[in-house]
């Protein structure tokens, strides 16, 4: 299994963004480079693409799977890629609020803490239908992680396509979200030329 262990302030650095975007509240010291080289089109789009894949934690050949899904749904393709992004597993626990960062909560779905309509799943590609509930698994919920948000009074913050019941750390997905609703920083257009070259 391929694994990205790139230091997620330097790759934060590097495609110029806020570390926030992906659940770091670490600041960078480094001043920035100051460049005049100008951009062509092949790399803004490429730059484009790899800010998606860092901030969903994809590696190219699922992404790709991704986008030859999203061409053949209906409506504009670059949005259809970005929702089905959204609907990863791992991606609603961290909407949930369940998980500080993405890589975290791939780490919770990949030990077995969640569970979907009831039933443990532990594949954090694995994509949420309309209606589906999402839980933390009963015997998890005395687990340092999740107990920490039991006493610290932290309450589940979800997205408006997301339903989220904190006392009972579950989740519902009500609807798949709309672009307006997915706050990450990508041009998906520019995905979708890259990609029809």
């Amino acid at each position: 299994m391929a694994i990205d262990r790139v230091a997620s302030l330097k790759r934060c650095r590097s495609l110029g963004l806020e570390p926030a975007v992906v659940g770091l509240s670490k600041k960078s010291n480094r001043q920035p480079r100051r460049t005049n080289r100008k951009v062509s089109e092949y790399g803004t789009q490429l730059k484009e693409k790899q800010k998606a894949k860092f901030i969903y934690g994809v590696l190219e050949k699922q992404f790709r799977g991704y986008y030859e899904k999203a061409k053949t749904m209906q409506g504009v393709t670059g949005e259809n890629l970005l929702g089905l992004l959204e609907r990863r597993l791992d991606n609603v626990v961290f909407r949930l609020g369940l998980a500080s960062t993405r890589r975290q909560a791939r780490q919770i779905v990949r030990h077995g803490h969640i569970t979907v309509n009831g039933k443990r799943v532990d594949i954090p590609s694995a994509l949420v239908h309309q209606n589906d509930v999402i839980a933390v698994a009963e015997k998890s919920r005395s687990n340092g992680i999740f107990k920490g948000f039991a006493e610290n009074g932290n309450t589940l913050s979800a997205p408006a396509w997301l339903t989220a019941d904190a006392e009972h750390f579950t989740g519902t997905v009500t609807r798949f979200p709309n672009r307006e609703e997915i706050d990450v920083p990508v041009n998906e257009q520019a995905i979708v030329e890259l990609y029809s070259k």
